[in-house]
């Protein structure tokens, strides 16, 4: 009996875990969505396909404390004339903007 319960309470640490990690995901997502469509705006271009691929992750410390983080990087799709497509990318540390740039010219 008290195997089928350690069992129990440890599928389910699992699966909130898992769900914390998915809902964190998603919020950055959104994050990098909403940043890519301002970001196009500014720079007077289309945002096309209207939504970002994720590209990857990697683990970096914060400038201060030496905490590892996790930075992920999206890529989107624009153009500026209705024909050619270009790729910006956008580079979050959680939902916090690290770096943004489009067709190879960071801002």
């Amino acid at each position: 009996m008290n195997d089928d319960l350690l069992f129990l309470v440890s599928a389910t640490a699992v699966l909130a875990v898992a769900y914390k990690v998915w809902q964190v995901s998603l919020d950055a997502r959104e994050a990098a969505n909403r940043i890519a469509r301002d970001t196009c705006s500014r720079a007077v271009v289309q945002f096309l396909d209207d939504t970002v691929a994720f590209a990857g992750f990697r683990l970096a410390r914060t400038p201060r404390g030496g905490r590892p983080r996790i930075l992920r990087t999206y890529t989107f799709d624009y153009t500026n004339d209705g024909f050619e497509r270009a790729q910006g990318f956008i580079v979050l540390r959680g939902r916090r903007l690290e770096a943004v740039g489009l067709a190879g010219s960071p801002t």
